[in-house]
C-alpha cells in the first residue's frame, strides 16, 4: 500500500467512527494531551511512594506496631527494588538513545 491509500483509509476510518459516535474517536485529543515528561515524572513519584511505603513497613515492623508482619515487610522491598531497577534501565537506555542521537553526522 502507498502512503495515499493508507491515508485515505485512515481518513475513512476517522469518518466511520465520528459518524458512529464510537468512545474511540472521542478518546483520542485526550490520549494527546500526556508527554512524555509528565509520564516519566509519574513513574518516578510512584517508584518513590513504593520506596517510603517499603521503609515505612520496615520501621514499623522494627518498632514492633501490631498487623506489620515480615513478610509484608520483604514483599514491599523486594517490590521497590525490582521498581527502582526498572527506573534506572529505563533512565540508561534514555541516556544511550540520547547520545546516540547526539553522536550522528548532520
Amino acid at each position: 500500500m502507498s502512503t495515499p491509500e493508507i491515508s485515505q483509509v485512515l481518513a475513512q476510518m476517522r469518518l466511520m467512527a465520528a459518524q458512529a459516535g464510537s468512545p474511540a474517536a472521542k478518546a483520542t485529543p485526550a490520549a494527546e494531551d500526556v508527554s512524555f515528561q509528565a509520564l516519566l515524572g509519574k513513574s518516578i513519584d510512584k517508584v518513590n511512594d513504593m520506596q517510603q511505603q517499603a521503609e515505612a513497613l520496615k520501621t514499623g515492623f522494627e518498632t514492633g506496631e501490631p498487623g506489620v508482619d515480615l513478610a509484608q515487610v520483604m514483599i514491599a522491598s523486594q517490590k521497590a527494588g525490582l521498581a527502582f531497577a526498572a527506573m534506572t534501565e529505563v533512565r540508561n537506555k534514555l541516556v544511550e538513545a540520547y547520545k546516540d542521537v547526539m553522536n550522528m553526522p548532520l
